[in-house]
């Protein structure tokens, strides 16, 4: 947990310089992006946005794992939803973070050499794939603890025997 909290606050940081070094820069008449009219551009912007957001609140979940007071019903409950919903904010973090990395490719060879950009999102893709699948065991057994788990201290039904039956 405290690597991925250092993994969430590298990503905030970068996403946030990235939000005001743009790929083209900006034009120094009016100030605006070079690249202000691409689509891709967009795509870049949104993408960076959605990666700062979900790594900020990827981080604060994860600090509020760390203040917790630990009771034993955190552990049930709380402590692994909590970081359910911290892995997948980072997950989310991470995948934005890549796509505006390839965004940026996108923006600057829009006119020429087209398979740079496609050759980078393709091995840009294979982070996210990695995080995904090592991360999802994790992820399995935080979802099994939260609701597995309230069947084994508070079983619906009987097990063994029906309690109408006759033996």
């Amino acid at each position: 947990m405290k690597g991925s909290m250092v993994v969430a606050t590298l990503i905030v940081i970068v996403a946030f310089a990235v939000a005001f070094t743009i790929p083209g820069g900006y034009d120094q008449e009016d100030g605006f992006p070079i690249f202000i009219h691409e689509p891709t551009f967009l795509v870049f912007i949104i993408a960076d946005a959605i990666s700062l957001f979900s790594s900020s609140t990827s981080l604060l979940v994860f600090l509020s794992i760390i203040t917790s007071n630990y009771a034993q019903r955190d552990f049930l409950y709380s402590l692994p939803r909590k970081l359910v919903i911290g892995l997948v904010t980072l997950f989310i973090s991470v995948a934005a973070m890549m796509l505006t990395f390839v965004a940026s490719f996108f923006v600057l060879y829009r006119n020429g050499l087209k398979w740079v950009p496609i050759i980078i999102g393709i091995l840009a893709a294979i982070p996210v794939i990695v995080f995904a699948t090592l991360q999802f065991p994790v992820w399995l057994d935080m979802f099994r603890s939260m609701y597995d788990s309230t069947y084994i201290f508070h079983p619906k039904s009987n097990m063994l025997y029906k309690k109408n039956s006759r033996l």
